[in-house]
């Protein structure tokens, strides 16, 4: 099984392997295609990535390791400078505000420094629900789920699940 299939099948992967390397290569380079010329037609560079979209407005500044597994419903705003690390599934639903240089962060690295230096890798999904505002700067961790209508506030780090009509302020 190669470290890919691994990563997509949710298990530990090899972060430096050669093909996940250049399947992040790749897509730092639709990335900056659109970057350098943001426009709708450029934005198709970033979209072909990805593994579904509805309706979506993404600013320059636009990051992320595959695209492969991001899940994009419709009427998503992604502002300016934002980051979607996706070595495992990143759902986002419908109607969600999301702010500029807010960070989407799946994968992780085990904790002992033996296992790190191998390139151990694993990766928990982010699930966000519908109608949710996430503020600028934010940061939101590997395995969260953000249900329906919450709102997370600017620079608020997401180190757990956020109920319906929550409000986290961090």
């Amino acid at each position: 099984m190669t470290e890919f299939e691994k990563m997509i099948r949710g298990e530990s992967f090899n972060g430096i392997d050669t093909d996940l390397r250049l399947r992040r290569e790749a897509a730092r380079l639709a990335c900056a295609k659109f970057n350098a010329h943001p426009s709708k037609g450029n934005l198709r560079h970033v979209t072909r990535l990805f593994a579904e979209f509805g309706s979506v407005v993404i600013e320059p500044g636009f990051q992320c390791d595959y695209g492969s597994q991001i899940h994009i419903g419709d009427k998503v705003y992604i502002n300016f400078h934002c980051v979607f690390l996706d070595s495992a599934p990143i759902h986002i639903g419908n109607n969600v505000l999301i702010g500029s240089s807010a960070h989407f962060y799946t994968v992780d690295h085990p904790r002992e420094a033996e296992q790190r230096i191998t390139g151990t890798c694993f990766a928990k999904p982010i699930n966000i629900g519908n109608n949710v505002w996430i503020g600028g700067g934010a940061k939101i961790l590997p395995g969260i789920t953000i249900q329906d209508n919450a709102i997370i506030g600017a620079n608020a780090v997401v180190t757990r699940d956020v109920k319906q009509n929550e409000r986290f302020i961090g």
